[in-house]
């Protein structure tokens, strides 16, 4: 698509070295794609806004955007392409982008862990990643476009909201090697039923030659190369002892760093050991990963003024807030364990349950010093257990020690937050990405550590 353009300007081809479809994000050499907040319905995007970026061109070029992708021409002095439709001017260009790829191609999807999957193999495998998680929409394509050609490997995520997301996300990207980290209630009512949210993960697959190389979760149950800690999987988990997993991988006993611990980042690196061995590449690098190699937001440490923070604030669901307590409240502490937990949102039927079950989990937590809620789900959930605390009924709610409730996640809890801490303490941040992450709540409360 490129080269036809090309010939529309005296722009030459080596002029664009990369692609952006944010003008805040252009870097000099960059081909700036014009996209409308709202797509229309091909796609469904988190937020559809009125934005257009056609009226960001100016800005653009004054970052040093080389050209610009347009639908209409603007009053703007850099060469424009001008096409029918800029979203599908992305995917041309993200779908010729994985022609110039060698392989070996990785794809990674599940409900939780693709953007630490896709860490951990960057380091083991000295791979192409792209920064963030751009597993969307426009987030693949964009990542096919600006991979770095010459890598021995390259690794993308791809992710889902609704159904029919994942295969033509797929079908760009066209795997060698693709994993199915897991399968969670995350984004749940969207989707019809939980048969449908497997089938709609299992598309990761849907481009593969029969014998290709699918990397699965054992407890899915689905045909493939298996990973977890059932005694048929191919990279077994036995033990972990702190941050040490001792791995079965095809028979063969190995010891691995999971950086920064927990049962479910150990599972997420039996996956990528064992895609490396698939691979045939050195097993070395994937066994010795440090603690860094943990992606900001999702379970990083923060150490600041005395007090750990620990960043999991991307996103949840209850699966995933279920593995991060668990690994949070695993960990020695210096001084007392704090949990600031927000709302797991697009769960529709299940939500009240999902946000009931979780309080009545932390019941009688000694290693808990104090809760913090966030959100008006479980606000509602830990009014219903206030309810039911009556002397017919027992006290359900008696040991959980909820400190603060607040709506949102704003400066003023942050302070709240702050003045419970003290040196030695650590406390756990997790809720879904617009309770915390979208509001840089953890950067605030770090702040005024």
């Amino acid at each position: 698509m490129l080269a036809e353009l090309f010939t529309e300007t005296s722009l030459l081809a080596e002029d664009v070295t990369g692609i952006s479809a944010d003008s805040r994000l252009v870097r000099s050499g960059d081909l700036f794609i014009a996209l409308a907040g709202d797509p229309g319905p091909r796609f469904n995007p988190s937020v559809r806004s009125s934005a257009d970026g056609h009226d960001h061109l100016a800005d653009a070029l004054r970052r040093g955007a080389a050209a610009a992708l347009v639908s209409r021409r603007q009053d703007v002095p850099i060469p424009q392409f001008v096409t029918a439709d800029t979203y599908s001017g992305l995917w041309q260009l993200g779908a010729a982008a994985r022609a110039r790829l060698s392989g070996p191609v990785i794809a990674v999807t599940g409900s939780s862990g693709k953007t630490t999957a896709k860490t951990f193999l960057a380091a083991a495998l000295a791979a192409y990643t792209p920064p963030g998680s751009f597993n969307n929409h426009i987030g693949v394509p964009l990542s096919l476009a600006n991979a770095w050609q010459q890598a021995p490997a390259w690794v993308f995520e791809v992710g889902t909201s609704y159904p029919g997301e994942i295969e033509p996300l797929t079908r760009m990207v066209r795997p060698d090697l693709a994993i199915l980290l897991n399968v969670h209630n995350a984004h749940i009512e969207n989707f019809p039923s939980r048969a449908a949210l497997v089938a709609e993960k299992r598309a990761i697959f849907s481009t593969m030659a029969k014998d290709g190389l699918r990397v699965v979760h054992d407890e899915l149950g689905l045909a493939g190369y298996r990973f977890g800690e059932g005694s048929d999987a191919d990279a077994r988990v036995v033990a972990l002892s702190g941050d040490i997993m001792t791995l079965q991988l095809f028979g063969e006993r190995m010891q691995a760093r999971v950086p920064s611990a927990g049962v479910h980042r150990a599972l997420t690196l039996s996956a990528c050991i064992l895609a490396a061995k698939l691979l045939q590449f050195d097993l070395a690098p994937a066994l010795g990963l440090d603690h860094t190699m943990v992606p900001k937001g999702r379970g990083n440490v923060v150490a600041v003024s005395g007090v750990d923070v620990v960043d999991d604030s991307y996103n949840a669901n209850p699966s995933s807030m279920r593995a991060a307590l668990m690994s949070f409240l695993a960990t020695p502490a210096k001084g007392r364990r704090f949990a600031v937990l927000g709302d797991m949102r697009e769960l529709g039927e299940h939500s009240a349950d999902a946000h009931r079950e979780l309080l009545q989990s932390l019941i009688e937590q000694p290693s808990l010093h104090g809760i913090v809620l966030v959100g008006s789900s479980l606000a509602e959930a830990w009014e219903r257990l206030q309810q039911k605390n009556t002397p017919e009924r027992g006290a359900l709610h008696a040991g959980l020690p909820v400190l603060a409730v607040s709506a949102a996640a704003t400066a003023d809890l942050a302070a709240t937050v702050t003045n419970l801490l003290q040196a030695g303490d650590r406390v756990l941040i997790k809720g879904s990405n617009r309770v915390f992450w979208s509001e840089n709540f953890v950067d605030q409360l770090v702040e005024r550590l």
